[in-house]
């Protein structure tokens, strides 16, 4: 059985393509409606402009005071002008000439003597500038190499010169000790030696030996020649 319709004429045919362009046209206008906006032209009329109620700013007066002027100087004190007579005879100042006369004798200044300035104190070995000079030290560089030199030197002596025998005689045992102190002065000269020992004789013998030392160059501080105080312990062990 044929249809009696033209299958062209059939609406049906083509309702899926009608189904989403309709769709798309009422998702067009949903979003429009949407989007639209109306506003109150009563807030955005700017046509018009109140100016009665300007603001006025007050500016204060200000005036600028004058300070008053300084007061005048006082006026000079008048000139007070002695009026000599004619009569009365006024004395002149005579200035003499200072030349002297090759007539006059010329009186010799004895010449001035110079007073030395007042020593400066004694100095501790341990911390003098420069430490005084042993002979046989004096190629040595540097002031701590002078130091060692020099009390090498000195132990070198005592050990040589001392009499250890006095302390056998006295009966004396064991460690023995002496402590000498002395001044090397400005000279280079020891002098002022004291000793504090266990019996008087090793005493006077320590104190014999170190005025044997010989002459030194003496030590200096700031530049000048200086007294320098030196310790020196002696010990000895006796034998049993």
């Amino acid at each position: 059985m044929q249809p009696k319709k033209n299958p062209k004429a059939d609406v049906g045919r083509k309702s899926t393509l009608y189904f989403q362009i309709g769709m798309i046209v009422m998702l067009l206008l949903a979003w429009r409606g949407i989007e639209y906006k109306t506003y109150d032209r009563s807030n955005i009329d700017i046509g018009h402009l109140d100016m009665d109620d300007e603001f006025e700013e007050e500016v204060p007066i200000t005036e600028i005071i004058q300070p008053p002027p300084p007061p005048p100087p006082p006026p000079p004190a008048p000139e007070i002008i002695d009026i000599v007579e004619d009569e009365e005879e006024v004395e002149e100042t005579v200035i003499e000439s200072t030349e002297t006369d090759q007539s006059e004798e010329i009186i010799e200044i004895e010449e001035i003597e110079e007073v030395d300035e007042e020593p400066l104190a004694d100095v501790p070995f341990s911390v003098i500038e420069n430490v005084p000079i042993y002979p046989g030290c004096e190629g040595e560089k540097g002031n701590n190499a002078k130091k060692k030199c020099m009390s090498d030197k000195i132990a070198k002596f005592v050990n040589r010169k001392f009499d250890s025998e006095i302390a056998n005689e006295l009966g004396l045992s064991g460690r023995q000790r002496i402590a000498v102190q002395f001044k090397i002065d400005r000279n280079g000269n020891v002098v002022n030696v004291r000793a504090r020992a266990p019996d008087d004789r090793l005493m006077e013998e320590a104190v014999r030996v170190v005025k044997m030392l010989p002459k030194m160059t003496p030590g200096m501080q700031r530049g000048k020649a200086v007294g320098v105080l030196y310790s020196l312990p002696i010990l000895f062990q006796v034998q049993d």
